[in-house]
């Protein structure tokens, strides 16, 4: 996955570090308050993050995939076999996609000539965001592979923040507002209607698109099966969540026959 955090997330707050930035970077110490200061956003999860960030700053797309091609040619060389697969994050749009998908190939292209080697590649996107469920026929026109990342599409989906639900989270399951934590269970009736969506207008348009999921979800059992039947090929989760993602995905194949 290329840059997804937003920019603020990388830079000093404190004044002792700034310090340091600067003096590493022979600026004054002002013109890093000023950058750390220009960076600041109102509301960051819906800012200048993911695909925005490469289309603004194209040569962050390009350093990061240089970076994955030429770690993918240097193992191809020792024997390894090797398939990236880079996925840009939180479009919304075919274009944006499009555009980030033109720079990756471009790169990549350069990279495999200066090692003179034959690396396979593919280029995908997270499906992060509902617009880009909705239309995702369209994104399917310019995407190898499809990985929803249910934390994010969650969150645009209900409006909450994922950060601070759970100041009202508790209540709402404790008064039956909600069945359960939707960051931790999968809402098949609303988010899961987004991914039903997108998985066959996805495939309407490329019927052999590889699609997963990626994100806490793909560890609970429950959503797990939901994956299954939805026609996912994968899930991904944390390493502790492994043991318990296999059992599950194992017991929905089991229930389906």
């Amino acid at each position: 996955r290329t840059l997804d955090p937003p920019l603020h997330e990388f830079v000093p707050h404190e004044e002792d570090q700034q310090k340091e930035m600067a003096e590493e970077m022979g600026i004054s110490l002002a013109e890093v308050k000023a950058k750390v200061d220009s960076l600041h956003e109102f509301n960051p999860m819906l800012g200048h993050r993911g695909c925005r960030l490469g289309i603004t700053y194209p040569e962050i797309t390009e350093m990061q995939v240089r970076a994955i091609l030429e770690a993918a040619c240097e193992l191809t060389r020792e024997g390894v076999k090797v398939y990236p697969e880079i996925m840009i994050p939180l479009i919304g749009t075919k274009a944006e996609l499009a555009n980030q998908r033109e720079i990756t190939i471009k790169v990549a292209e350069e990279v495999i000539r200066e090692y003179g080697i034959k690396v396979k590649y593919m280029v995908g996107t997270m499906i992060e965001i509902p617009r880009a469920a909705l239309t995702a026929d369209k994104v399917a026109e310019v995407a190898e592979f499809f990985s929803f990342g249910t934390n994010d599409l969650t969150q645009m989906t209900f409006g909450y923040s994922r950060d601070d639900a759970g100041k009202f989270l508790t209540e709402y399951i404790e008064k039956k507002i909600l069945p359960e934590d939707p960051f931790q269970v999968l809402d098949q009736e609303g988010v899961g209607q987004l991914v039903e969506i997108a998985v066959k207008k996805g495939r309407t348009t490329r019927p052999n698109l590889k699609i997963g999921i990626c994100g806490e979800h793909g560890g609970e059992p429950k959503s797990v099966e939901f994956c299954h039947r939805a026609g996912m090929n994968y899930v991904s989760c944390s390493p502790y969540r492994v043991p318990i993602a296999r059992l599950a995905a194992a017991q929905a194949v089991l229930r389906e026959k």
